[in-house]
């Protein structure tokens, strides 16, 4: 395991919310001068190297987040000693990575949302069979627990 706080966002195929909380945490990282190391996956290999949804890239750009250059990939079980935080995205992603979890394990499990207070148990929604619009509320979302990240990253915890 890493000294630095190493996070991970884990959704399902890696293509939709997971990079935008990764781009989210990344932006996030930056405008609070933290070195930490950012990445995503998912629990499934349904987009094993493929880019994010269009959407998703498009949604991040116009927030100043550049998430073009990522690549989906899936859960491994080194992630759970090599990242420091692993964050699903909603409950059953939380339920897939709980059930690969190695006995070694050091990384803390949580959702994502258990980060931003008042949002505790909140799933992301997935924004893949909807409008462009979701993926507005997604990045709404993400960008929150990257700020609640960040700030609790600074401040020690």
């Amino acid at each position: 395991m890493t000294d630095k706080p190493a996070l991970l966002f884990v959704c399902l195929g890696n293509i939709c919310r997971s990079p935008l909380a990764e781009g989210a945490m990344r932006k996030a990282a930056a405008e609070a001068g933290l070195d930490i190391e950012i990445d995503s996956c998912g629990t499934a290999a349904y987009h094993v190297g493929e880019p994010p949804d269009p959407r998703s890239v498009a949604t991040a750009a116009a927030k100043g987040s550049d998430i073009s250059d990522l690549r989906g990939r899936q859960l491994i079980k080194a992630d759970f000693t090599r990242f420091t935080h692993i964050f699903a995205m909603d409950h059953q992603n939380l339920r897939n990575i709980e059930a690969v979890r190695p006995a070694d394990a050091t990384a803390h499990v949580s959702l994502l949302m258990d980060i931003v207070e008042g949002r505790e148990g909140a799933a992301i929604a997935d924004p893949y069979y909807d409008g462009e619009e979701h993926f507005e509320f997604t990045w709404q979302d993400v960008w929150a627990a990257a700020q609640a990240i960040a700030t609790q990253i600074k401040a020690g915890g």
